[in-house]
């Protein structure tokens, strides 16, 4: 009998997807439209006003990027043709009912023709204000859920999570939804969407009242999401919400064929559709790029802990094999997708391959001064880092502050950009801390589970490739993603 096809699974289906202006949802974009050129449709929903401005937003913030270079070579002036007949822009948002479609005519259409939602939207900053990650990572997934019931024809509803919905659990972390039991349990005792929207709106209004500029609602906003993170049981707000969204989704999705993919740190592309392409900073990115340009002296890691990261078309393959294999079933099945477990790479050692990458290929100022970076110091402990930012940095500042005074305020400029820089570093590390601290180790059974039926079973399984274990690390730093994140990133 004849081994089933990926690509075969792909033609003539129609796709929508949320959150295809991040980088996940961009290369995956890129990556059916290239292999499987016959897909039907794929709907992209977007932030807009209207249809034209949801066009523009797909053609200066997607289509436009050099991710889609490969395809607009193999095109050539046919690109934007075979774009305009594949890929639809929508206006629309997951924080609303409806995903804000509000043409009625346009939202029957779309229910009736789609095959699989792929809803990646998500604000992944790690202090977003509280009232904007709700939205987005939490109730937008139940956004996407209630629509997903009223398409006819659905056969695959894939939501990318994070592996550290787990907040700061150590030691082998399964691939189901232990860590969240407890939440679970309490959620049965209140309204968890009634009380959080009720204490966002009381404390907006609060700062409304107070005439508080849009700068004070926005802190206090973040500062907000973290302390009911906190008192929840998670380190941040892009976590908390985050696993929240995973809660209630597990409520609400019914018999739906359901898959979650949970990635770790998403860093470059490994090989597709070229090496090293990447969009913003990536977590470890700006810790790597303030080091390259010589910022970066000291930091808070235990350097012998393991650190998780995968390239984002290994992420992508996963996902495109876990729709394939699971459509139809109503399994609710988790995917870790990362290298902890199977490839593991440690702190100290991404220091020692940046270290040498940058001692050869040297950052050059704009001024054409060559910067010279030296090995970080790193503590352990977050005791220790404070110790040495006391001695180091705070005392110097206070001398500052009392010279500034006995001047009157001759200083004063000065004083409060280097107080301003202090406070700024020390909320990063804060907001850092539980990943550069962390003991966990990530199992990925299912995901092993996953590779193994898509190489016996698919004929076209090495075009999805996501093992981990076939990364080089100090080949893929050094030669691809600190280049990659140079050249796509830093430079610009």
């Amino acid at each position: 009998m004849e081994s089933a096809s990926i690509l075969r699974y792909l033609e003539g289906k129609t796709i929508l997807v949320t959150g295809g202006t991040g980088f996940l949802g961009m290369v995956f974009l890129e990556k059916i439209l290239r292999v499987q050129p016959d897909v039907k449709k794929i709907y992209l929903l977007l932030r807009a006003s209207d249809t034209k401005s949801a066009s523009k937003r797909m053609n200066n913030e997607i289509i436009g990027k050099e991710l889609f270079r490969v395809l607009r070579e193999k095109y050539s002036e046919d690109f934007y043709s075979f774009i305009s007949e594949k890929v639809v822009a929508i206006p629309g948002d997951v924080t609303s009912q409806n995903l804000g479609l509000k043409e009625l005519e346009q939202m029957e259409q779309i229910c009736n023709e789609i095959h699989i939602i792929f809803n990646c939207a998500a604000t992944t900053n790690f202090d977003e204000r509280y009232d904007i990650a709700l939205d987005v990572n939490t109730f937008g997934v139940l956004h996407a859920m209630s629509f997903a019931k009223k398409c006819l024809k659905l056969e695959m509803f894939l939501h990318v999570s994070t592996a550290y919905v787990c907040g700061e659990r150590g030691g082998l972390l399964l691939e189901d939804s232990s860590s969240m039991d407890e939440m679970v349990k309490e959620m049965t005792k209140f309204d968890f969407e009634a009380v959080e929207k009720n204490l966002v709106k009381e404390k907006l209004n609060e700062l409304k009242a107070q005439g508080a500029t849009q700068e004070v609602i926005t802190n206090t906003m973040k500062d907000f999401g973290i302390e009911r993170a906190k008192v929840y049981g998670w380190p941040n707000t892009y976590v908390f919400t985050k696993a929240m969204g995973e809660i209630f989704l597990g409520r609400s999705k019914d018999n739906l064929p359901v898959v979650i993919i949970r990635p770790t740190v998403v860093t470059s592309t490994y090989k597709e559709p070229f090496s090293g392409w990447i969009q913003g900073f990536r977590t470890i990115d700006s810790v790597i790029a303030s080091y390259c340009k010589g910022k970066l002296t000291c930091i808070l890691v235990d350097p012998m802990l393991e650190f998780d990261m995968i390239p984002v078309d290994m992420v992508v393959n996963s996902i495109i094999a876990a729709m394939v294999v699971n459509a139809n079933k109503s399994s609710g099945i988790i995917y870790h997708v990362g290298t902890s477990l199977r490839n593991p790479i440690k702190f100290c050692d991404i220091h020692d391959i940046v270290f040498s990458y940058c001692t050869e290929n040297p950052w050059i100022n704009k001024d054409g001064t060559i910067v010279k970076v030296e090995k970080c110091t790193m503590f352990k402990t977050m005791a220790s880092f404070r110790m040495y930012m006391q001695i180091r940095f705070m005392l110097p500042l206070q001398g500052l502050r009392l010279v500034n005074k006995a001047f009157g305020q001759y200083f004063q400029d000065l004083y409060v950009n280097y107080d301003r820089k202090l406070k700024l570093v020390m909320r990063l590390v804060e907001l850092y801390k539980p990943y550069m601290l962390f003991k966990g180790i990530f199992d990925d059974a299912n995901s092993e589970e996953l590779q193994r039926i898509t190489s016996e079973n698919y004929r076209d399984a090495d075009m999805f490739k996501f093992d981990p274990k076939c990364i080089d690390w100090e080949d893929y730093i050094s030669n691809t993603h600190v280049p990659g994140l140079r050249k796509h990133v830093m430079i610009k």
